[in-house]
């Protein structure tokens, strides 16, 4: 979670396409960089429906604009086929992402939700475990978060959150940043339109007695000695 200051984190970010890592910690992360914490953010698909939109300037313009919105500077596209994973090898998944988190070594890691219903969600998860596994010693804690009309749509629902963090201050950057993809956007009452996502941080955050929040599973979470939990 995002720090006070006093202890700077390494943070690591792991989406399968362009515009879930807003979707799903955007207002997190943006804390998180308003802390001096160091954020590296790695997307390892192409996002399909960003392809042939906005011609000249491509896929990776929409995801560097909504990370300057986040003031994320550390992007990494790894550019594996969207809606595709399922035809590769995990180990082929696997080998680049443990390059990055060996490289980033962060100590606080957000990925997909395993229970989602686009596949490449589902496979990225399952990629990530054994990328981010106990013998990576720096990291102490993996969360999973929701990716709206994804998570939701599962069945059976598995997105059990205990961890939400106050994204009041950051709401209109995730929106912003949000917005840089306007080729995901959806019109309201779709669950990926900016109304939809306002009401979705607006109820995470109602339900704690907060004006705004985002919502995250704890995968794994290690009290290290001589570090504090």
């Amino acid at each position: 979670m995002p720090s006070s200051g006093l202890n700077k984190n390494s943070v690591l970010v792991i989406a399968a396409h362009p515009d879930d890592e807003v979707l799903g910690c955007g207002g997190t992360v943006a804390l998180h960089r308003k802390n001096g914490d160091d954020v590296c953010t790695v997307v390892v698909c192409e996002g399909s429906s960003l392809r042939g939109v906005d011609q000249g300037e491509g896929e990776d313009h929409h995801l560097f604009a909504a990370s300057r919105e986040l003031g994320v500077e550390d992007v990494r596209h790894i550019g594996l086929p969207d809606q595709r994973l399922d035809t590769m090898t995990l180990t082929d998944i696997i080998t680049p992402l443990e390059k990055v988190v060996r490289d980033v070594r962060p100590n606080i890691v957000y990925c997909q939700h395993g229970g989602d219903v686009n596949i490449d969600h589902t496979i990225l998860f399952k990629a990530a475990l054994v990328a981010i596994r106990p013998t990576e010693l720096y990291i102490d804690v993996v969360y999973a978060y929701e990716a709206a009309s994804s998570t939701e749509w599962a069945h059976p629902r598995v997105f059990v959150p205990d961890t939400f963090v106050d994204i009041s201050t950051t709401l209109e950057q995730k929106l912003r940043a949000m917005n840089c993809y306007k080729s995901e956007l959806r019109d309201y009452p779709h669950p990926r339109s900016l109304e939809a996502l306002r009401h979705r941080a607006h109820s995470w955050g109602n339900q704690n007695c907060l004006n705004a929040a985002e919502a995250f599973m704890t995968i794994r979470r290690i009290a290290r000695e001589g570090r504090t939990p």
